[in-house]
Formats: structure tokens, C-alpha cells, sequence
């Protein structure tokens, strides 16, 4: 009997019967859990119910205050970065003659030491030929670095974009308007008039009619 027992479990026929039924049983659980699952999910969709008028309408003042805080903090933050954008830019104003400033010290030190000079001195030609000096290393160096260039007009036709006549006189020996005398030299700016010189002005004669 026990041997007619133990046969049967370990047939071969037996055991597959047996694998089919439990494949079975676990292919049922899954989808019983998966059914199980999917009944839950719609009763928790069906559970949440769809926000009512007063709901909404707060959750829209929310989001429409948050946005407003955005918007503040945006603002701010341009309004900070204007300021200091103008502050820099002021202070580029500043100093922006600085470079020029520090070229003409120099320029200064020689005078006080020619006038130093002079106060102890009798030799005015010594004198004046250091003032000379120091004008021409002005000029120079202003023309060199900067470009501002000082330009002479006697002897030059009279342009009114770089001149301007404090005296004109009638002469019959010009043909055209003639500058006889600068009071004031004229300066350019690299090619462009800064400041216009203040000359005399030799006019033509005007000629009878009919001539």
C-alpha cells in the first residue's frame, strides 16, 4: 500500500496535472488582484468629486497671488539693477577725464617750478624760454594722446565753420574774404572743430555797377 502511495506522487502524469493547477490557481489570483486594483481605482476617482465654485475661485486667487508676488519680485530686482546701472554710469562720467587729468599734472608741476624760478631770477629770456617749453610739451602731447590739434589761420580763406569774425576790413588787395589775424587759435578734436578762432577779416573792395 505505502509503495502504491509513493508511485502515484511521482508519476510523472501526476505531477504536470498538478504544476496546471497551480498555474492556474496564480494566473486567477492575478487577475482577481488586478480586477481588485482596477474596482479601487474608479472608486477613487468616483470619490473625488469635482471642486465646487468657491473652490475654484480661491485656488484661482492663489495662483493669481502668487503670480502677483512674481511680479513684484521682478520688478524689484529691475529696479535694482537700473539704479545700479546709473550709478555706474554716473561714475564712469566722473572719471572719465581722468586719463586726461593725470597728463596735464605734470604739465602743472612745470609751471609752479618755472614760476619758482622766475621769482628768483633776473634772467627773463631763461625765463621765457621754459614757459615755451612747457606750452610745447602741452600741446604736443595733448595732440599726440588725445587728439587735439591746434591749427593756425592767418593767411587762410575765411570758412565760417572754423572761424569767427570779431573785425573784418575792406581790402583792395584781396579777391576773396581772407583771415588777416587770430586772436584766438581754433582747436580740433580729431578732425572735428572744437572750438572755432576768433580772427580779423580782410574783405574785397566792392566793385562799381556794371563793372
Amino acid at each position: 500500500m505505502s509503495k502504491h502511495s509513493n508511485s502515484e506522487q511521482t508519476d510523472p502524469e501526476n505531477i504536470r496535472v498538478e504544476n496546471e493547477n497551480n498555474a492556474s490557481k496564480t494566473e486567477k489570483t492575478d487577475e482577481t488582484a488586478s480586477a481588485e486594483g482596477q474596482n479601487a481605482q474608479e472608486q477613487g476617482q468616483e470619490a473625488a468629486a469635482p471642486l465646487t465654485a468657491d473652490e475654484k475661485i480661491a485656488e484661482l486667487e492663489a495662483q493669481l497671488a502668487e503670480t502677483r508676488d512674481q511680479l513684484l519680485r521682478k520688478a524689484a530686482d529691475f529696479e535694482n539693477f537700473r539704479k545700479r546701472m546709473n550709478q555706474e554710469k554716473q561714475s564712469a562720467i566722473d572719471f572719465a577725464n581722468q586719463s586726461l587729468l593725470l597728463d596735464i599734472i605734470p604739465v602743472i608741476d612745470d609751471f609752479e617750478r618755472a614760476i619758482q624760478a622766475g621769482e628768483s631770477s633776473t634772467d627773463f629770456t631763461a625765463f621765457l624760454e621754459g614757459v615755451k617749453m612747457i606750452e610745447k610739451r602741452l600741446t604736443s602731447q595733448l595732440e599726440a594722446k588725445w587728439g587735439l590739434k591746434r591749427f593756425n589761420s592767418a593767411g587762410e580763406p575765411f570758412n565760417p565753420n572754423m572761424h569767427e569774425a570779431l573785425m573784418m576790413e575792406k581790402s583792395p588787395d584781396v579777391s576773396e574774404a581772407v583771415v588777416q589775424e587770430d586772436f584766438e587759435k581754433g582747436y580740433l578734436l580729431k578732425d572735428r572743430v572744437i572750438r572755432a578762432a576768433k580772427v580779423k577779416v580782410l574783405m574785397p573792395e566792392e566793385t562799381g555797377a556794371g563793372k
